[in-house]
């Protein structure tokens, strides 16, 4: 049965009954009120927590325009994870697999060809053996290895799935880093920024990191990651397609300001917004691409990832090198908002920062969503509904053992 016109009438008429004190235009100005009065810098506790790097701006340019602006690198390179989620087998162990690639353009066969895959796995039968070293196939273009995960979070299912992600796209990048002459963009944030929550329930990400091998393996790889790009002097950048970030929302709030947005993404929204009134509404300009100057975080994760002593893993450049910088754009096209992540060892350079920004929005612009090479590293990354399945039904005549299902598993079956 579905909804009947009744129902629609019936919800609508309770959604109506809730009442908003502040409408959308007051939001809007409270948004430009914050923007050209709170960050710069934005203060917190012990100092800011958000301040901008070179002037705060914001801009603007035709998307037709900016679409056909030719491109300051030659070549430029994406990288991805692709998983077939977490799964659960009725003989206790909890799986996930992860596949990284690596996108190049122009084209790069060979380069595309390689995989990097990560199975890990958990287990609560200390008898159950598991873990390997590499295997490697397709003549040395695929390599691959099991890892046990120890007991981190609640969620069992969230740690195999964050480490066979952070674990195969960390392991790819470094091997393939040489491959790099350009830019290196990552399908997300700089840094595995899912850890830090696993830390809730210890003392610091340092102390998980000397508790399980392999957060500190994770979290090497990012640092030495960085390192070898700034050895390299080639960016390495971070294209976060839907940022959920609340912590600026939630340093606002402690400095007393007002905060009427769901996230970090929809106070820029409102703020790079441009609208125009049409005699009876406001209506959206669809003509320019908007985005903000450059800002560096401490903010939230962005904090934890800055501080040695916090991250637990030993550095070899200065702290302040490892500090995340960003920018965020926003497409009218598409009403959404993107997140540009860049550590500071890259940022500092005000040429270096202007070409990343200059590549970024031009390929938004041409593409209406993320740049060729995140784009193409996903398609390459990702593990189709058809392949999970089979790759499931493959692992259980491994393990000898079926998955275990509930009742969501039979109604939704390529959930």
């Amino acid at each position: 049965m579905t909804l009947d016109p009744v129902h629609f009438d019936g919800i609508a008429d309770l959604a109506s009954q809730i009442r908003h004190e502040v409408d959308a235009e007051e939001h809007r100005d409270v948004a430009e009120e914050t923007w050209a009065n709170y960050l710069d810098p934005l203060y917190g506790d012990d100092g800011p927590v958000l301040e901008p790097l070179g002037e705060q701006r914001r801009c603007v340019a035709d998307v037709e325009e900016l679409a056909l602006q030719p491109s300051p690198f030659d070549t430029a390179h994406g990288l991805d994870s692709g998983t077939i989620n977490p799964k659960t087998f009725k003989n206790g162990l909890v799986l996930d697999l992860a596949q990284a690639a690596m996108s190049a353009t122009p084209s790069d066969l060979d380069l595309h060809r390689s995989r990097t895959t990560i199975t890990s796995v958990h287990s609560n039968d200390a008898t159950v053996k598991m873990g390997t070293d590499w295997r490697k196939r397709d003549e040395g273009y695929w390599r691959g290895r099991i890892v046990h995960t120890a007991p981190l979070a609640r969620d069992q299912e969230r740690v195999v799935h964050g480490l066979a992600l952070y674990l195969a796209e960390s392991h790819h990048a470094l091997e393939h880093a040489g491959e790099v002459d350009d830019l290196l963009l990552l399908d997300g944030p700089v840094y595995p920024k899912q850890l830090v929550n696993w830390a809730d329930r210890h003392a610091s990400l340092a102390d998980l990191v000397t508790e399980n091998e392999l957060v500190a393996e994770v979290l090497e790889n990012y640092v030495r990651l960085v390192e070898r790009f700034a050895e390299k002097d080639v960016p390495l950048a971070g294209f976060v397609k839907s940022p959920a970030s609340q912590a600026l929302v939630r340093a606002l709030r402690d400095r007393g300001r007002p905060t009427p947005w769901a996230s970090d993404a929809a106070f820029f929204s409102q703020v790079l917004e441009r609208r125009e009134f049409d005699g009876d509404d406001y209506e959206r300009v669809t003509d320019d691409l908007a985005w903000t100057g450059w800002f560096t975080s401490t903010l939230g994760a962005d904090g934890v990832f800055a501080d040695a002593s916090e991250l637990g893993v030993e550095r070899e450049l200065p702290a302040e090198c490892y500090e995340v910088a960003f920018f965020v754009v926003y497409d009218p096209r598409t009403d959404l908002v993107h997140k540009v992540e860049l550590p500071c060892a890259f940022a500092e350079d005000e040429d270096c920062r202007d070409a990343v920004e200059r590549y970024v929005t031009s390929q938004v612009a041409a593409e209406a969503g993320p740049p060729k090479p995140v784009a193409k590293a996903d398609e390459l990354a990702r593990i189709g509904a058809t392949e999970k399945a089979e790759l499931v039904r493959k692992l259980e005549q491994s393990f000898d053992s079926r998955r275990d299902e509930n009742y969501d598993d039979q109604r939704w079956p390529d959930a």
